[in-house]
C-alpha cells in the first residue's frame, strides 16, 4: 500500500537555509521511491483553520518512508527546514485499491451495539 509523509507548515520568513533545504530535499527522497504530491501548492479552507502549507511526499510503502524520514541524508537537511518554520509531521498508510468504508462502518456500529 503506498504512504505518504505529510507536513503541516506554519508560515516563515525567507531565509537562504529554505531554499538550501527545498533544492536538497529532493534526493533524500528519491533513493526510497517518494515524490512530492504536493508541494507550496494554494489550499483552499472548508472546516477549521489550517495556517501556513501542506506538503505531501509519497512513498511506495510505510517502510520506504520511515526509511526516508530516518535516514542520514534527511536528517543532515532537516534542521535547515526546522530552524524556520515550525510545523508537523506525520507518516500515514494509505488505502488499498478499491477500499470500501463501509467494512470500517460495519465495525464501529458493532462497537456501539455491544457498549
Amino acid at each position: 500500500m503506498p504512504a505518504y509523509a505529510i507536513a503541516h507548515l506554519r508560515d516563515a520568513a525567507p531565509h537562504p537555509e529554505i531554499a538550501e533545504y527545498m533544492e536538497r530535499i529532493p534526493a533524500t527522497f528519491a533513493p526510497h521511491g517518494g515524490r512530492f504530491l504536493v508541494h507550496v501548492t494554494q489550499h483552499e479552507v472548508k472546516e477549521g483553520s489550517w495556517p501556513g502549507h501542506v506538503v505531501v511526499i509519497g512513498f511506495p510503502g510505510i517502510a520506504e518512508a520511515r526509511a526516508w524520514w530516518d535516514s542520514p541524508a534527511y536528517k543532515e537537511i532537516a534542521p535547515l527546514r526546522s530552524r524556520h518554520i515550525e510545523g508537523d509531521t506525520i507518516l500515514v498508510e494509505g488505502v488499498p485499491e478499491g477500499y470500501d468504508p463501509a467494512a470500517t462502518a460495519k465495525a464501529v456500529r458493532e462497537a456501539i451495539s455491544t457498549d
